[in-house]
């Protein structure tokens, strides 16, 4: 059995260990780490449970090899809180919409959200979308398509995710239109 030694990031903290370099990035997170929120589903990267952000995008670290995380940001449902503890906008969000049920599928699906709200899409200074420009509920059922959930909770967490999108949006538009220069109405 082959290990090698990998340095990564995981959720704000440096980390150093060895691993099998057959070993996946969820056992990994959930064996040395003891990072739940990553949960074993299909283990063929159909299912979304085992759900990560990778240097800002989402990856099933079931088929993900923990060897790839070498030098890498990885973050998991458990670095979404705040320094002090706080739940994250989305995870707020989930809870306000009754957006979880048994919980099994909710961390992918948070961290999913997570990176659909921080790509700035509905923020239009930010993406360089014009004003009232951002995802249509469309497209946020197919991004938000990656996951399973038993459940059927999957209209909850839609509007979860649409209501920290839309929020967002309106904030952003209102700021954009705050630094937009005044009309001249004597004319």
């Amino acid at each position: 059995m082959r290990k090698q030694l990998i340095k990564c990031r995981i959720n704000g903290r440096d980390t150093e260990t060895v691993v099998d370099i057959r070993a996946s990035l969820t056992d990994l997170l959930r064996g040395e780490y003891r990072l739940t929120s990553v949960k074993k589903g299909c283990e063929v990267g159909e299912c979304g449970a085992c759900n990560v952000i990778i240097n800002g995008e989402c990856f099933n670290s079931c088929i993900y090899l923990a060897i790839w995380a070498d030098g890498k940001e990885i973050t998991t449902t458990e670095g979404l809180l705040s320094a002090d503890g706080e739940l994250s906008e989305i995870q707020q969000a989930f809870i306000d919409e009754g957006a979880v049920q048994c919980g099994f599928c909710t961390p992918g699906f948070l961290l999913s959200a997570a990176e659909i709200v921080r790509s700035g899409k509905d923020d239009p200074a930010r993406a360089g979308y014009p004003a009232g420009a951002g995802y249509s509920d469309e497209d946020l059922r197919t991004l938000l398509s990656g996951h399973l959930c038993r459940c059927t909770g999957y209209e909850n967490i839609f509007r979860a995710v649409r209501s920290v999108c839309s929020r967002r949006s309106v904030a952003a538009d209102a700021a954009l239109r705050a630094k937009q220069p005044m009309a001249d109405s004597s004319t």
